[in-house]
């Protein structure tokens, strides 16, 4: 006896099979172990057994623990079978309809569709949705956008990232300088000056906070940092070499470009004082400096941002060609960045009051 054409039937039959029940043990039959009670809506007879669907939605419930490995795996193939014409049914009827599978819609972060902006606070997503991507704004328009998004509870710092086409791998196309800003950094510089002889008492008339020689290198080489910028005159160089491990990483190394190595240490204290600031290019062409705080005025912010500019153009390496500025953005310390026109910035003319 052969089996049925449709697969809601099952028809097996011990004459016609060629498979020996002796041939048969249960391991070699694809059914779930422990299986002892099976939900079943077919009829069957023993001789032969014929599987015949009747009602899906009945609930007799068959005890095969004690019958053939034969007759359990008949029963598990119609179950199997059965529920892949369910599937297939559903599947075709919801494609003739033209209706998707509703899918469960996400919450929270889990919806937003970038995957960077899942792991922000709260406060970061609403204050960035007051600038729009991409958009490049103008300098008062950008400046006035950053004091609104500073909203934590300390004072932030304003900065400012350019992207150059430059490689500092290259000798000729590295960028370190300093520029001096006219309203301040906003923060209290701490000067230390290594220096000896007659240089001690020009240091502490022009207002270090710290005066050393080899003492002064002594405690800094037992873990002593407490200052911002470290000057020394040229003739403390030698001793200062030593230090290079434990400066160079926190950039408090002196250095002539930096103008932290010079013989005028009255001047070199005052400008570090008022608010001259050292920045240099990363491995990847970006420069990154502040220029104020953002509890200062858009007018001083503005006047800084610009000699902040000014200064990497006038800085330009020798080797950079093409297009010297690729982007410029500023920002809060913990806020969104905002996106400048670069043409806009370079042409930028202040007011005669400002």
């Amino acid at each position: 006896m052969a089996s049925s054409a449709t697969p809601s039937s099952l028809m097996l039959s011990y004459t016609t099979s060629s498979v020996l029940p002796q041939d048969l043990n249960p391991s070699s039959l694809s059914f779930r172990p422990n299986l002892r009670f099976f939900n079943c809506s077919k009829a069957f007879s023993i001789y032969p057994v014929l599987l015949n669907r009747r009602d899906r939605k009945s609930s007799n419930w068959v005890d095969v623990s004690s019958a053939s490995p034969v007759l359990v795996a008949a029963l598990a193939a119609e179950a199997e079978v059965a529920e892949a014409v369910e599937q297939e049914e559903a599947v075709a009827e919801g494609e003739a309809a033209g209706v998707t599978p509703p899918t469960k819609p996400k919450k929270g972060k889990a919806a937003l569709p970038l995957k960077r902006d899942r792991g922000r606070s709260k406060r970061f997503l609403e204050i960035q949705n007051l600038r729009e991507n991409k958009k490049e704004y103008n300098l008062k328009n950008a400046i006035s956008l950053l004091k609104q998004m500073a909203r934590t509870k300390f004072v932030e710092t304003a900065e400012a990232h350019f992207r150059l086409n430059i490689d500092p791998k290259y000798n000729d196309q590295q960028l370190r300088a300093t520029v001096n800003l006219p309203k301040g950094t906003g923060q209290t510089v701490r000067v230390a000056v290594l220096t000896q002889g007659e240089k001690f008492d020009e240091a502490k008339n022009a207002g270090a906070d710290l005066i050393g020689g080899e003492d002064l290198i002594s405690q800094i080489k037992g873990g002593f940092m407490e200052f911002d910028k470290l000057i020394a005159t040229p003739d403390m160089m030698p001793k200062v070499a030593q230090l290079g491990k434990i400066l160079g990483p926190r950039g408090l190394m002196p250095n002539p470009k930096a103008g932290t190595v010079t013989t005028n240490l009255p001047q070199a204290i005052e400008e570090f004082k008022k608010g001259k600031i050292e920045y240099r290019a990363d491995k990847t062409g970006i420069v990154h400096l502040p220029f104020g705080k953002a509890d200062f005025s858009e007018e001083d912010l503005l006047v800084n941002l610009l000699a902040a500019v000014k200064s990497v153009e006038a800085n330009k390496p020798s080797g950079a060609k093409g297009v010297y500025w690729k982007s410029a953005h500023i920002c809060s310390s913990m806020g969104p960045s905002i996106r400048l026109n670069i043409k806009e910035m370079l042409d930028y003319k202040p007011p005669s009051n400002v």
